[in-house]
């Protein structure tokens, strides 16, 4: 599936040949520094992500219950995604086209939408359950590191697949 298939061509060459599309297209290093701290945004989600679902399934941090866990490094957790999004716009912007065609990018933006669904409705509920209920636990923590992982390596996937 890919992006186009959902929305008209012109809509994605708008994108690159307008603003802040085209200033990033045209520039000679705002595109590797945009998607620098995208990937250093990824980096901080994940390492928050993978603490937490962790901890779900049972492994790591034993020391902390899920939800404080959770808590903890919610901050982080929302930074780093709302880093992502913002650079991940930009770097959409500047090559609109390309992504329009490419069925990794369109995984990704399903999977992204499908963790953060994850994460608000069912990991709080989740990290607060009743402890005798571990399965639930286990598979919420799995269910989130399989979202969060399969975005990243959709992200890669777009630089090598159309």
């Amino acid at each position: 599936m890919r992006l186009i298939q959902f929305v008209p061509l012109s809509f994605f060459r708008w994108c690159e040949q307008k603003g802040l599309g085209h200033l990033i297209q045209s520039g000679r290093w705002e595109f590797a520094i945009i998607e620098t701290i995208h990937i250093m945004a990824l980096a901080v989600l994940l390492g928050t992500i993978i603490a937490t679902d962790l901890r779900l399934v049972g492994l790591g941090m034993r020391g902390q219950s899920s939800a404080e866990l959770l808590r903890q490094f919610a901050p982080w957790t929302w930074s780093s995604f709302s880093i992502m999004v913002a650079s991940g716009i930009c770097l959409f912007l500047s090559e609109a086209v390309r992504l329009s065609r490419s069925s990794p990018f369109f995984y990704k933006m399903v999977l992204v939408v499908v963790a953060v669904v994850v994460q608000l409705a069912i990991t709080r509920k989740a990290a607060v359950s009743d402890p005798r209920n571990r399965g639930f636990s286990k598979l919420v923590g799995s269910l989130s590191l399989v979202c969060w992982l399969s975005i990243a390596l959709a992200g890669r996937l777009i630089a090598f697949l159309p």
